[in-house]
């Protein structure tokens, strides 16, 4: 690691990694394809397939991953039990973390080598379930079927959060979503879960790591709090005045500006703007999220838009919760967080840092009646 002195590590290189490019004059870039070309073109199975494999799979490959994660839906009995003794105020990460631990126990990993790629898969494949079970349990007292004719992650977990099979065009928006949020290199989730990936613990502990840390409002709820703030007026105008007031009083408003980027902004935000503006451009939502940014470009033209903000109203328009964007972005993240601990494992070092002592000097000890 770099000795270079800087605020939160911001441009420290901390390893090599050949999963993804951000940023680097060469844009978003997951094993070589571009972020704009996969989301145009591939499904969110093709995409994990790549980050968990290293290339594209072809039809038959792609027919076998996606029955693989099909079967992995189903929920063990005993986590059953758990999720529906979660209560029902529960933050819905704090849902998630627990199910990833919690499978752990019940179908732990003994052999990274030979059985890492199995519990990438059941993880994958079991995430909606978990949530969507603790959902359905405590909102009406169901028990969720995992049985269903959609064999997309996308699909399913729309199927399964609204009770019907979801149209095409909102079946498209969230394999776009998913395979935006899939891989971004060494941010704060992945790097603690390549941490805890060389310590050669197990695939459900390094994930949970990454749950966890995914958790904490300044990297994976900014989506959730861009809604809000987009909740938070009754039409343009006060939209208007009251970004200029939380510029004033010199607030964070989240969703724009990205430390990787910079001014060149955030390759995924034009992507998932066009989704929302697809799906609700004539909305109030969409209008007073336009009318955010237009401000921010004005006054602050170095804190562009990121993934995060425009997808806030893409999901709103999908008719999903905002308390389960950030779970969500799991359902997807997870993707990048396993190739990242595949890659650790493939040729290991303990990552472990040095910091720089700031602390006063040595001193004598005083006994305790002395003191």
């Amino acid at each position: 690691m770099s000795s270079k002195k800087t605020g939160g590590l911001a441009g420290v290189v901390a390893g090599e990694s050949a999963i993804c490019t951000v940023g680097q004059g060469n844009g978003l870039n997951y094993r070589g394809y571009s972020i704009e070309d996969l989301a145009k073109y591939a499904t969110f199975e093709e995409v994990a397939f790549l980050l968990q494999f290293g290339e594209l799979p072809n039809k038959i490959e792609l027919q076998e991953y996606k029955e693989k994660l099909t079967k992995a839906r189903s929920l063990p009995e005993k986590l059953k039990n758990i999720l529906e003794n979660i209560p029902k105020n529960a933050h819905p990460m704090d849902v998630m973390r627990t199910g990833c631990s919690a499978l752990g126990a019940i179908e732990p990993e003994f052999n990274f080598q030979s059985e890492q790629d199995r519990v990438i898969i059941r993880l994958l494949g079991i995430f909606p379930s978990i949530l969507l079970y603790w959902h359905h349990f405590h909102k009406d007292g169901t028990k969720l079927d995992t049985n269903s004719d959609e064999d997309t992650i996308a699909g399913y977990f729309l199927e399964k959060l609204h009770g019907k099979s979801p149209s095409q065009d909102v079946r498209r928006c969230m394999h776009v979503s998913l395979i935006l949020y899939a891989e971004h290199e060494f941010n704060a989730s992945t790097f603690a879960a390549r941490i805890c990936a060389s310590t050669l613990s197990d695939t459900y502990s390094a994930i949970t790591t990454g749950i966890s840390v995914l958790r904490g409002p300044l990297h994976g709820g900014a989506n959730e709090a861009a809604m809000k703030l987009i909740d938070s007026f009754d039409g343009i105008d006060e939209a208007v005045k009251g970004v200029y007031k939380i510029l004033e009083d010199k607030k964070l408003l989240m969703g724009f500006g990205h430390r990787v980027y910079g001014e060149d902004g955030d390759p995924r935000s034009p992507i998932i703007k066009s989704w929302s503006k697809k799906l609700g451009g004539d909305t109030d939502t969409f209008k007073i999220s336009e009318a955010i940014e237009k401000v921010m470009k004005k006054e602050k033209p170095q804190l562009p838009t990121n993934a995060d903000f425009f997808s806030a109203s893409a999901y709103r328009f999908l008719d999903i919760p905002t308390d389960y964007f950030t779970p969500i972005f799991i359902m997807s993240r997870t993707t990048g967080w396993a190739a990242h601990i595949k890659e650790q494992r493939a040729n290991n070092k303990l990552i472990r840092p040095s910091s720089q002592y700031i602390g006063v000097e040595n001193r004598n000890y005083i006994k305790l009646g002395d003191r």
